[in-house]
């Protein structure tokens, strides 16, 4: 009786706590220094571009592009797929500082589900890209559209990246607020919503492995490894692009954090390395032993076939930094030097893009049924459009932090300076 009584209570108090909240914040991301508006113009600037190439092609259609009918997809597609796994990494965050209470990484959890939430809108956007008919993408928002659930595997990956984007929006919005009016979160609604992003998280990336593990007549990706090599790549190459991110903020906007919780990150990121690497090793043995037909794709993708190689040279340089890294984060002395932990981190984030992209997109579709090769290389326009959406969230978690920061530091709390003073609040934030 006592928790019903109290219900309309809280839920009318929070409901005013986040409309202050919201008001508040809007105008925060509209007040900041030079560099910060600076760097929104830039990113604007390529995202204007990039709408207009996409004019061009709403209009034209994916003609516009070097996508054909024997490779249908490409840049857009690859994209997706190396952002899911930069999302699906937030995981590797959360385990430590809510399971372990690891509290190095307890201050910068939040900020690594902005990442993953930034990181899931932009996969949605490249989606909504590569699509021939983007009047009919309503059809795969839940509820609204007409999804063929549960027989599609597409079906399947909508609800679960817009689950796990809500999951990781709704968290860190509600901790910040808490935080912004010097209050607790409610561990018991916080806890079990954190929870299950977790098997969220292996199955937003376990799902997108399905959906070229299910595609039989394609034996380059009909391998049942592929959903773990998922997995273990984005531990790698999320949290990669996460210590590059957090290092930017604490030397730019004076955010704590600690070496542990970068140390510990790229230790956790060896071992998911060593599995990738491993599993890919398996896949090659087995390809190359048993020397069916079915290596040609693999054959093209690490040797060349019939004359067209276009992917060697990529794709060894993505192996090459790949090993280079994991020995880098293998090496405690190297692993705790920040001016290696950078590079290793680099080589990462472009080792497994390469990988990930067109890497394990182009040689899927190698050779085609009638056994010819189309080689697949990206157009000004393609790189243009994926340009845009990675400036878009890139604009998107920059505003992000710019609430996020001045929250975490003190700075903006509402309980320290009240409606009276927050002009002054304003003006003394540094962005």
């Amino acid at each position: 009786p006592s928790f019903i009584t109290s219900f309309p209570h809280s839920v009318l108090e929070d409901g005013m706590e986040a409309w202050i909240f919201f008001k508040r914040t809007v105008r925060m991301v509209f007040v900041g220094t030079k560099v910060y508006y600076l760097w929104c113009a830039f990113l604007l600037t390529i995202i204007g571009v990039a709408i207009t190439f996409y004019v061009k092609q709403l209009d034209a259609g994916l003609i516009v592009t070097n996508m054909t009918d024997q490779v249908s997809w490409g840049l857009y597609i690859g994209n997706f797929t190396y952002l899911v796994g930069v999302a699906a990494a937030a995981v590797l965050l959360v385990i430590p500082a809510y399971i372990y209470h690891f509290d190095p990484i307890k201050e910068i959890v939040v900020l690594g589900e902005l990442l993953a939430a930034s990181a899931i809108i932009m996969a949605l956007m490249f989606v909504f890209a590569d699509l021939g008919r983007p009047d009919r993408f309503w059809h795969l928002i839940p509820v609204i559209g007409i999804l063929s659930f549960p027989n599609s595997l597409l079906a399947w990956d909508v609800i679960v990246l817009n689950g796990y984007l809500v999951l990781n929006t709704i968290v860190p919005i509600y901790i910040l607020i808490k935080t912004y009016f010097g209050k607790e979160p409610i561990k018991k609604l916080v806890i079990p919503l954190v929870l299950f992003s977790i098997p969220l998280a292996v199955g937003i990336h376990t799902v997108t492995a399905f959906l070229y593990n299910g595609l039989a007549a394609r034996p380059f990706w009909n391998a049942s490894i592929l959903a773990p090599r998922f997995l273990a790549s984005a531990f790698c190459s999320g949290p990669a692009m996460a210590l590059i991110i957090f290092q930017i903020l604490r030397k730019t906007a004076g955010l704590k954090i600690r070496n542990e919780a970068l140390f510990k990150v790229a230790e956790l990121m060896a071992y998911a390395m060593f599995i990738n690497l491993f599993l890919l090793g398996a896949e090659l043995f087995k390809e190359y032993y048993t020397a069916t037909i079915h290596l040609a794709p693999m054959k093209y993708l690490f040797e060349g076939l019939h004359g067209h190689h276009s992917l060697v040279p990529w794709i060894w340089s993505a192996m090459a930094m790949n090993i280079t890294a994991f020995l880098i984060f293998l090496i405690p002395g190297t692993r705790k030097n920040l001016i290696t932990l950078n590079i290793g981190s680099l080589l990462i984030i472009v080792g497994v893009w390469i990988e990930k992209g067109l890497g394990l997109i182009v040689p899927g579709f190698i050779p085609d049924p009638l056994g010819e090769i189309y080689e697949y290389m990206p157009n000004i326009n393609e790189i243009a459009i994926s340009l845009g959406i990675w400036a878009f969230g890139l604009f998107i978690f920059t505003l992000f932090m710019r609430i996020a920061i001045p929250i975490q530091r003190g700075d903006f709390v509402h309980s320290k300076y009240g409606k009276v003073d927050i002009k002054r609040q304003y003006e003394r934030i540094k962005p």
